[in-house]
Order: C-alpha cells, then sequence, then structure tokens
C-alpha cells in the first residue's frame, strides 16, 4: 500500500511554489492534509479552526473535504505569510481569514462549544493554552496536532515542548487521544 494522497486540491502545487518562492518551509505535509481532508468530509456542514495558516496548504486541504455549509476559520500572526493563502483561497465563502496572534485570539474568545474539528500548527492550543482550545471543541469534535516528529524547521529547544506534550496527553481531561507516529507526527483526538 502507497501512503499518498488520492486526491490533492486544484490550488495546492500554485500554494507550494508561492512557499517556495517566499521560502517558507512550514506547509502542512500531503499525508497529514489527506487525513484532514478525510476529517472535515466527516462532519458535513461543520465548524472548522485551524491555528496557524500559514500560506494556506492546510486550509486548502480542509476545504477540499468540506462541505457547501461548512465555515472555516483560519489565524496567523504574518500577515505577508497569510498574503499567500488569501490570494488562493479568498474567494471561498467558506473561509473566515484572521490576522491574529493564536494566543490573543484565544483570549478574546468566549467560551463555549462552537467548533467541530481543531488543526492546530501553531505553539497556542498545542504547548500553550491547550484547555482554552478544548474549551472551543463541541462534544465529538476532532483535535488534529502535526509535527510530533523531529523537523528540519524546529528550534534547538523545541524537542522538549513536544515531549511534554506528549506526557501530558493521557491527563487531559475530557478526551480520547492517538498519537501516531505517521506523516510528520500526529496527534488525533476526539472531545468526550
Amino acid at each position: 500500500m502507497r501512503d499518498v494522497p488520492y486526491q490533492r486540491p486544484a490550488v495546492l502545487d500554485a500554494i507550494l511554489a508561492d512557499a517556495a518562492r517566499t521560502g517558507f518551509a512550514m506547509s502542512c505535509e500531503e499525508r497529514t492534509g489527506s487525513l484532514l481532508a478525510t476529517l472535515a468530509a466527516s462532519k458535513p456542514g461543520g465548524r472548522f479552526l485551524e491555528l496557524g495558516t500559514g500560506v494556506g496548504a492546510g486550509a486548502a486541504w480542509l476545504t477540499s473535504g468540506m462541505g457547501s455549509m461548512a465555515r472555516l476559520t483560519t489565524v496567523e500572526v504574518d500577515q505577508e505569510v497569510q498574503a499567500v493563502a488569501r490570494r488562493h483561497l479568498g474567494g471561498d465563502p467558506r473561509i473566515e481569514f484572521v490576522h491574529s496572534d493564536a494566543d490573543a485570539w484565544l483570549t478574546a474568545q468566549e467560551p463555549g462549544e462552537r467548533y467541530d474539528l481543531a488543526y492546530v500548527d501553531c505553539r497556542p492550543g498545542k504547548y500553550l493554552r491547550l484547555p482554552d482550545l478544548l474549551a472551543l471543541l463541541r462534544p465529538g469534535a476532532l483535535y488534529v496536532v502535526d509535527d510530533m516528529l523531529p523537523q528540519a524547521t524546529w528550534p534547538e529547544d523545541h524537542q522538549p515542548r513536544v515531549d511534554g506534550f506528549l506526557e501530558r496527553l493521557p491527563e487531559v481531561p475530557n478526551w480520547r487521544a492517538t498519537p501516531m507516529s505517521w506523516s510528520s507526527g500526529l496527534v488525533v483526538a476526539a472531545r468526550i
């Protein structure tokens, strides 16, 4: 079995070409993206959250699996990086682009179960502020994080963050999590 995506978002090649031109090296890995699209397809009409838009590869995968009534809120601190995503995906009315630090965005949110899936590709909501993020997820909502295996883009002091996150997983209340040594290293969890 070859674990490569059967389908790819039509816009993905253009996004990745712009990422290469701008030197952005942290795009969602394709197997992870394919899983995101599959999980999004399981929640027709769902509300989705992405912390860390980057250039929009993850958003492209998510929207490729989303139904016509689904909505995605994607948050990114770097306006220039997010501009690539807006250029390629800005015409999709299902997407709300938010230019904000994810930590500040989490602070501004009132607790309430609003999202059916959260894909977190930045520190807040993963290594920081996890309880605040989980408070935004409905029961049965999915939580996906990637880059749990060493990455070339990691700063030298990053491995202890990952190790601490993975060690705390079994203690997080109200969720069922599965760590996977696949793709870039994933955790998929469900809020219970």
